[in-house]
């Protein structure tokens, strides 16, 4: 804060382990990635490189340590995973995670078809060396999946070793817990909020009246994923109340605040 300014939430220091921040990298330069720390990596906790952009990113170790360095934990998305595991090379994934000295890594099967206890099992050995993320949902538009099976999943993917789950989204956040037109499938992320501690889940939110959605519901210090680098500042903003969409939510409220 620039100034000291009352009635503002309180959010909780880095490192933490709710009120996360997770950016998606979709191509950015060392140099981009450089410009983003000095401008967003305090209101950043995770960087996901997304889909299987580390596998064709040009100085790619150079742009990890600069995450790293600017105190952000990266991480390969978990289409990287699909890709590998498609192609029987799970052990092979786990080194190229290794070798980019990763300690976190992301396990979805959100494009892919894999049972579900196979799944488990790798986040079972992944948790021997990282910290894991696992996804739940689908990617493909039109794929429901019962709000039941939602929760069982994610309790048991917890139960697994994971350290969070994410709840899908993609980046188009159009699909996964939220509608077509991009408003959120209220029913599913209420069974989801009843049934495992929000603490415990990273909702991608990519559009704005997504992050608000969520702000609104769970407060300041909910876990958001898939935000876009220019927008993390403003998200911030969105938590804090410095926007005119959450600005009366922490405020309205207040006894002896006086707002017109």
């Amino acid at each position: 804060m620039n100034y000291d300014i009352t009635h503002i939430p309180s959010r909780i220091d880095k490192p933490r382990d709710k009120g996360i921040t997770m950016m998606m990298d979709k191509g950015l330069s060392v140099l981009q990635a450089s410009e983003f720390v000095k401008s967003s990596g305090d209101f950043t906790d995770f960087v996901k490189l997304g889909f299987g952009t580390a596998l064709i990113t040009k100085d790619l170790d150079k742009k990890l340590d600069v995450y790293r360095e600017g105190g952000i934990r990266p991480y390969f998305g978990g289409t990287l995973f699909e890709i590998f595991y498609m192609r029987g090379m799970f052990d092979e994934f786990r080194r190229y995670s290794s070798g980019y000295k990763l300690d976190l890594v992301e396990v979805s099967d959100g494009t892919i078809i894999m049972e579900h206890e196979k799944k488990l099992e790798c986040i079972r050995l992944l948790s021997e060396d990282f910290q894991v993320l696992s996804e739940v949902g689908s990617k493909i538009s039109g794929v429901v999946i019962p709000v039941e099976r939602w929760t069982g999943m994610m309790k048991a993917e917890l139960e697994a070793g994971s350290w969070k789950v994410i709840a899908e989204a993609r980046e188009s956040g159009t699909v996964g817990i939220y509608n077509a037109d991009g408003s959120a499938n209220t029913g599913l992320v209420k069974d989801i909020a009843d049934n495992i501690d929000p603490e415990l889940v990273i909702w991608e939110a990519p559009l704005k009246n997504q992050q608000v959605y969520f702000i609104k519901l769970l407060g300041a210090n909910v876990n958001l994923g898939n935000i876009a680098p220019d927008d993390v500042l403003a998200m911030e903003a969105l938590r804090l109340g410095l926007r005119g969409d959450t600005l009366t939510d922490f405020t309205g409220n207040t006894p002896g605040l006086q707002i017109p």
